[in-house]
């Protein structure tokens, strides 16, 4: 497999194949799966009358998840310095190919 180069990417695309390779370790990967599965409880919680108060946990826990995965396991620095909004839409999409199978986890 080519290594893909971090760059200034024209579009997602473009960007989510990077994604995909930085997230190489299946360690990581499901750090991010779960990351996201209890950010998207939050809010599911917020919305159901949990309080505003819980959006506090939202970067914490996305965040969280992901950064152990990245510095434990992968090695490396979270693409979401670079690339912020890119590497949001990457975690929810990565997210979707988990749950449908498209990736291994």
């Amino acid at each position: 497999m080519s290594t893909i180069k971090q760059s200034d990417f024209q579009s997602f695309a473009e960007f989510y194949p990077y994604y995909l390779q930085e997230h190489g370790n299946p360690t990581c990967r499901r750090l991010h799966f779960f990351g996201t599965l209890a950010v998207l409880a939050i809010i599911a919680a917020v919305i159901a009358g949990a309080g505003l108060v819980w959006l506090w946990a939202l970067p914490v826990v996305g965040y969280g998840f992901a950064w152990v995965g990245h510095y434990v396991f992968e090695k490396n620095r979270p693409a979401t310095f670079k690339h912020p909004f890119y590497s949001l839409a990457g975690d929810f999409v990565m997210f979707k190919d988990i749950l449908t199978r498209r990736i291994d986890w």
